[in-house]
């Protein structure tokens, strides 16, 4: 069934496409037509790497997907329901520009806040779900961000769902202080009253995910998974080499290092990862069997 998936990290598949213009050619394309791969520095063309699920074409390096994004990736289509739509964060500590830069995240995303939760179909399998975004406020996690994902895991506590979350984080938000930190306390809190009532949780760990979020709610999934390449840690490497005095190997606190440590379930192709989610919510719901 699932074995294969919890042994070694799975891989793309080779598929053909368009031929990449000519270096010539490439001055002449307007912007945002080509792009070029951080991983394996190849030019390929935008509009293949979106049809692709936001992966290389070449070498299969995942580049960060939106909240939006992943619901349009994962999501029966027009099953998906927003909770909370409408919450925003504050200033309790009146820090310095902390408001400004709030508003211009939510002018440049669209969205109120670092993460997106609600209810949707994967597969016709009904689950509750909260998907942070990288890309508002780099995912740092504020009172806001921790009541959204807290109740969420309450409404599928009381509703009898799976809960799934989609880690992308630069850790607590320090605008917030210890308002911030303390969603690390609650939010895991709450986990544990739904593990406890036989909650299903799975998590699923993207680039990145650090600080106060890697140290709470992301490792607490009954299944614990991550996208190839995911930058996952507490503190940077930097730091833990000034502190150790040593050098780290060079694949330290990525998601392959942490699958070969025991840290994870499974490394997950962002293409193959909405069938293994609906096996996984259909497993639970039937009382099926996993082999290991």
């Amino acid at each position: 069934m699932l074995k294969d998936l919890f042994t070694k990290p799975t891989k793309p598949k080779k598929r053909k496409y368009a031929q990449i213009p000519s270096e010539q050619a490439k001055q002449d394309v307007p912007e945002g037509i080509v792009m070029k791969c951080p991983s394996c520095k190849k030019i390929i063309y935008s509009k293949e790497v979106n049809k692709n699920l936001k992966v290389c074409i070449n070498c299969g390096y995942h580049y960060q997907m939106n909240a939006k994004e992943r619901i349009a990736s994962l999501f029966d289509e027009n099953s998906f329901v927003e909770y909370d739509k409408e919450m925003v964060s504050k200033n309790p500590l009146n820090f310095p520009g902390y408001e400004e830069k709030l508003e211009k995240d939510r002018s440049k995303t669209k969205q109120n806040e670092a993460v997106v939760t609600g209810e949707g179909l994967i597969n016709g399998f009904k689950t509750t779900v909260a998907i942070m975004d990288a890309s508002f406020r780099m995912g740092s996690m504020g009172s806001v961000v921790g009541e959204k994902i807290t109740r969420t895991i309450e409404r599928a506590n009381e509703q009898g769902l799976p809960f799934i979350i989609f880690t992308a984080s630069g850790g607590a938000r320090m605008q917030e202080g210890v308002l911030s930190l303390m969603q690390m306390a609650k939010t895991s809190s709450a986990l544990k009253i739904f593990s406890d009532n036989g909650g299903l949780i799975i998590s699923v760990m993207t680039h990145p995910t650090t600080g106060g979020v890697s140290a709470s709610f992301a490792s607490l999934g009954d299944y614990n998974f991550a996208e190839p390449g995911a930058l996952i840690g507490f503190a940077g490497r930097r730091i833990i080499e000034q502190t150790i005095r040593e050098d780290l190997p060079e694949d330290f606190q990525t998601s392959e290092f942490l699958l070969k440590h025991g840290q994870l379930d499974a490394v997950i192709h962002r293409q193959e990862l909405k069938e293994t989610l609906a096996n996984i919510l259909d497993i639970h719901q039937t009382g099926g069997e996993i082999t290991w």
